[in-house]
């Protein structure tokens, strides 16, 4: 069966590597409208050229997501680009990684409250369209993360938020779930460069994947279409793992 965003107008929030990007190019696969943002210019322009060869409507911005007005005003230009917003996507992640003020701060400000606002700022649009958000959470939310406590408390943060925000938006036939990816890997990504960097780590976490390999973006990318979509029109409050087992072993 295939899923379609024919005339639908998709804002993906951090969307110019990795996942981001093939959340971008799989609404622009099935018809969509797309806006994406990011914080590097040339990232970003690069994705704007792919997008731009399914031939539909594309908008980018730069966008430092740790921003709240800057944030408000980049969904605002998007629903204005685009004629309205039918999914939001909240790839957003600052990848705090240890237990000190700097890893909570990009951690909180932008996995967090980044997600937070733009849904904020996406509500008025969404209420129109009887829409769709999806967060893109981590396994490392659902269960203990020594490595990245503050990552990881706030990706379950988000988990949180899920849940209680389907619950208050349901009334508006507007659904709310979240993706919770396993370890996946592309150039440029976390795991990439641990491979080269630490492949103690690397390999050691590659041996809790029962499927023997990372994830890859287009994995999440899929769920996350099949969330947005009509075929998904009685899931909300909810969150997917897409970890190969991960979460099992």
């Amino acid at each position: 069966m295939n899923i379609s965003f024919e005339s639908k107008n998709v804002v993906v929030a951090g969307g110019s590597r990795g996942i981001g990007r093939s959340i971008a190019l799989g609404f622009a696969a099935a018809a969509a409208n797309v806006s994406i943002c990011a914080r590097g210019a040339s990232g970003l322009a690069q994705v704007e050229a792919e997008l731009k060869r399914h031939g539909r409507k594309v908008h980018g911005a730069t966008c430092d997501l740790a921003d709240g007005e800057a944030v408000r005003r980049y969904v605002a230009s998007a629903g204005e680009a685009l004629g309205g917003i039918d999914v939001l996507v909240s790839n957003a992640s600052g990848y705090g990684q240890g237990d000190d003020e700097a890893g909570w701060a990009a951690s909180v400000n932008v996995d967090l409250m980044a997600s937070v606002r733009a849904s904020h700022a996406a509500l008025p649009f969404l209420e129109r369209a009887g829409g769709s958000i999806i967060y893109i959470s981590s396994i490392a939310g659902l269960r203990s993360s020594a490595r990245t406590p503050a990552y990881g408390a706030v990706k379950a943060a988000l988990v949180q938020y899920t849940m209680t925000q389907g619950l208050a938006l349901a009334p508006k036939r507007i659904r709310v779930n979240s993706v919770a990816p396993g370890s996946i890997e592309f150039p440029g990504g976390v795991w990439d460069v641990r491979k080269r960097e630490n492949p103690k780590l690397y390999e050691g976490t590659l041996r809790t994947i029962p499927w023997g390999r990372m994830g890859r973006p287009e994995e999440i990318a899929n769920v996350v279409l099949f969330l947005a979509s009509d075929l998904a029109g009685w899931i909300t409050g909810q969150t997917i793992t897409v970890d190969g087992g991960q979460m099992l072993s």
